[in-house]
């Protein structure tokens, strides 16, 4: 494939910002997406470069554009594919340094994403492969040309991985996700259970198909008994997977902006979106418009560490149950929403209730958050909603849940411990109080305690002690004083100055319970 069959692609509709045809002509033999402002160490030669200009500002001075481009020049790169999105246009520096180094320049619109560029680029050298010399590939040619025909025709992954290995004897072969979950197998290859692959995945005999995908959204191939092929030729193997894996990515990037469109009319703060409007959203995502729904919430660092694929990844796992995965308009950094109907659809599914689906996602979260052990992973689940009319309630019992999700500490430490949260497991007014945000919390607990929330007075902490022990052992006198090794009269006058100061009556059921909670706010 050359630099100028790009440009006649309609699809991509590509311009050419500058660029002879000694350049047009050259050949791309692969593609790399890169921000880097020197990427030079990371490229080979014939390959095309594809770049966001995040690396460039317009304060920046041309020399950061000459840079980048000699960079480009020094590896070998074919032609530069900027995209506008950034800037709103591609710097002319930019194109005169292009010029200058003999790099052709190509302009990306918005509406054309890199992925596409790249399946595009890499489905063509498939179909190209038959008219090309066999010597440097690894598979013969005819299988070359049969897996080409099957990603063209779109082909089921079970059949294209079947076929891939077909000429190897049909050896026990698997694609596996991040988490275990098959993808496909070969019919040589007894089912595998969940536990088991996702170990697989780190086994030495297990290979990535697509690098460039997050921690959660990786397949990878893994054969489970040795084959006497050359390691080259499984690489080739898993080079066709991922274009398999791209397409199926490219499907996801749609379902995700419809998702998003779904969360945003839930969330309308009059919750009064049109029912004709939200069945229709929900449609689009492929959710009956009667299902019950469950909602979840998850919240990892920061946009781009994969929260979306690990949402995504951990729902495939609810088998039976139709799923939109988005987000909010209103969502912090790193934050992604789902939408599930939990409609029951065959006998042996995992639909038909928030308490399933919470089982189900809480006993894979732990091996979800190894994919990503440095980016603590937390989620608030919804009780399940009858009707798209309770979805904004729904959703708002999922915020709360990943409130108090993300308020656990793991034992002995501060430090917040990552898991799942569902709004039936907050059951007691501990549980209750963690899915109030922080600063209320806390507000909360100093407009209760009056002066004793002031704990850097000595006396202070010996009064909420006191009040601690005394509502933890149900206002009994002679137990307070028997724990606290007091006398009795001791923790009456304790008692006292605690409704003094806090303004409150302990004889009193309500004022008991407002200190309680003020307690287990500070």
């Amino acid at each position: 494939m050359h630099v100028e069959d790009l440009l006649r692609l309609e699809s991509l509709d590509l311009t050419l910002l500058w660029g002879d045809r000694p350049q047009l002509i050259r050949e791309i033999t692969g593609v790399t997406a890169t921000d880097l402002e020197d990427p030079g160490r990371f490229l080979q030669r014939g390959e095309l470069v594809l770049s966001g200009l995040v690396w460039w500002a317009p304060a920046d001075d041309g020399a950061k554009a000459e840079r980048f481009v000699a960079a480009l020049e020094e590896a070998g790169a074919v032609a530069l594919l900027a995209g506008e999105e950034t800037h709103g246009g591609v710097p002319e520096v930019l194109v005169e340094a292009c010029r200058r180094h003999g790099i052709a320049i190509l302009s990306v619109p918005v509406h054309t994403s890199f992925r596409a560029v790249t399946d595009t680029v890499y489905l063509r050298q498939w179909g190209d492969l038959s008219r090309r010399p066999a010597a440097p590939y690894a598979l013969p040619e005819n299988v070359r040309e049969e897996l080409s025909r099957l990603l063209a025709d779109g082909t089921d992954p079970d059949t294209l991985l079947t076929r891939a290995v077909a000429h190897l004897g049909t050896p026990p072969a698997y694609v596996l996700s991040a988490t275990g979950r098959t993808i496909a197998r070969t019919p040589t290859a007894p089912p595998l259970p969940v536990r088991r692959a996702a170990e697989a995945v780190t086994a030495t005999t297990t290979l990535s198909v697509d690098p460039d995908a997050s921690a959660y959204g990786q397949w990878h191939l893994h054969l489970p008994e040795p084959v006497e092929t050359p390691p080259r030729m499984l690489h080739e193997i898993a080079e066709v997977l991922a274009q398999h894996r791209r397409a199926a990515l490219r499907r996801e990037t749609v379902a995700r902006v419809r998702a998003t469109d779904l969360l945003a009319l839930i969330d309308t703060p009059s919750s009064a979106a049109a029912p004709a409007a939200l069945g229709r959203a929900l449609e689009a995502c492929g959710l009956a418009d009667q299902d019950p729904y469950t909602v979840i919430t998850v919240k990892g660092q920061a946009d781009g560490d994969g929260t979306s694929d690990a949402l995504t990844e951990a729902l495939h796992h609810l088998t039976d149950c139709g799923f939109a995965v988005g987000r909010l308009p209103t969502a912090e950094p790193g934050e992604a929403t789902a939408v599930i109907g939990t409609r029951t659809r065959t006998a042996t599914g995992t639909g038909g209730g928030g308490g399933a689906i919470a089982t189900t996602l809480k006993n894979l979260w732990p091996t979800l958050q190894t994919r990503n052990a440095k980016v603590p992973l937390h989620g608030g689940i919804s009780t399940p909603a009858a009707t798209p009319h309770t979805l904004k309630g729904a959703l708002t019992q999922a915020r709360y849940a990943l409130t108090a999700a993300r308020s656990r500490k793991a034992p002995g430490t501060e430090a917040p411990t990552s898991g799942l949260t569902a709004i039936e497991d907050l059951t007691t007014l501990d549980a209750l109080l963690t899915g109030i945000p922080a600063d209320v919390r806390t507000a909360f607990g100093i407009h209760a305690l009056g002066p004793l929330a002031d704990d850097t007075n000595p006396s202070h902490r010996m009064l909420l002690e006191t009040l601690d022990v005394f509502l933890t052992h149900n206002g009994s006198w002679a137990r307070t004083a028997e724990a606290l090794h007091l006398h009795v009269n001791t923790v009456h006058y304790r008692i006292q100055r605690v409704e003094m100061l806090t303004g409150r009556d302990l004889a009193r059921l309500d004022h008991k319970l407002d200190l309680k909670a003020a307690l287990l706010c500070r």
